[in-house]
């Protein structure tokens, strides 16, 4: 065989072989997922594994789908988005559905809980609050990351003064320092923490809650696990049919309050 065509089908072996590692890169051989690590009893992380009904929801899923996976913590949430939109996890349950992160998230059809949002304060330096703009000239605070839902997002971005943490617990202890007025975070992750990690019974939940929003699974757009999305949405609404998610919510509410550690 000539020298020339020698190199040639070497070349040409070279780009089928590197054709073949990229397809290989793109399978899906098993589902990455994550969820913010501080936000029970949705999900939380105790230093060795994440927890909580999201998780256990988007478990229950897979496993009926036999579909392989891995639960793995990333870090804070603001980190957890990252991760998506580099496309390095593949399923973050459960969050908000926002413009921001439909850019890079494919959500379920129907929201997995339904997830109020309220705002806490201390009730030793208690605020006077029945309507949002009760909260204007205040200090508030709010997590890195966490989105409320619409129209409350927005009104808050232009009406609202807060700060950002990086996490709940930073949140309450400023709280309780007096440093702000008041948290903004979801009722079940707020009251879940107070119940066993606040500072004492001083912070308290405010009504009426400032939203009521859906929290949905999102798949990672551009991973090639999107493919198991209509699966995985077909699964989620018969679940939603049962009484299933409220058993979740319940068992994780207790499963923190037994051992309420959020790891670092």
């Amino acid at each position: 065989m000539p020298f020339r065509w020698k190199k040639s089908l070497i070349a040409a072996l070279g780009v089928v072989v590197m054709a073949g590692a990229a397809r290989a890169e793109r399978m899906c051989e098993r589902v990455v997922v994550t969820g913010d690590p501080s936000y029970p009893p949705l999900h939380w992380y105790d230093g060795h594994t994440m927890h909580g009904a999201g998780i256990e929801l988007v478990k229950h899923i897979l496993t009926d789908l036999n579909i392989p996976y891995e639960v793995r913590f990333v870090g804070p949430f603001a980190r957890v988005l990252a991760s998506a939109k580099a496309g390095h996890i593949d399923i973050v349950t459960t969050l908000k559905r926002t413009p921001e992160r439909e850019a890079f998230l494919s959500y379920t059809v129907q929201p997995a809980f339904i997830n109020p949002v309220a705002v806490f304060v201390d009730s030793t330096h208690p605020i006077a609050y029945a309507q949002w703009s009760d909260l204007i000239g205040k200090r508030g605070g709010t997590i890195h990351g966490n989105k409320f839902g619409e129209p409350f997002d927005t009104y808050l971005s232009s009406h609202l003064s807060t700060e950002e943490a990086d996490s709940m617990e930073i949140n309450f202890r400023k709280l309780s320092a007096g440093r702000i007025d008041y948290v903004i975070t979801g009722y079940y992750a707020g009251t879940s923490y107070l119940q066993s990690k606040g500072p004492g019974g001083a912070i308290v939940a405010l009504r009426p809650y400032v939203n009521e929003s859906n929290n949905y699974v999102a798949f990672v757009t551009q991973s090639p696990c999107i493919k198991y999305l209509a699966d995985f949405n077909r699964r989620l609404i018969e679940l939603l049919k049962t009484s299933e998610p409220d058993q979740l919510i319940q068992h994780a509410q207790a499963t923190w309050r037994a051992a309420p550690v959020i790891g670092e």
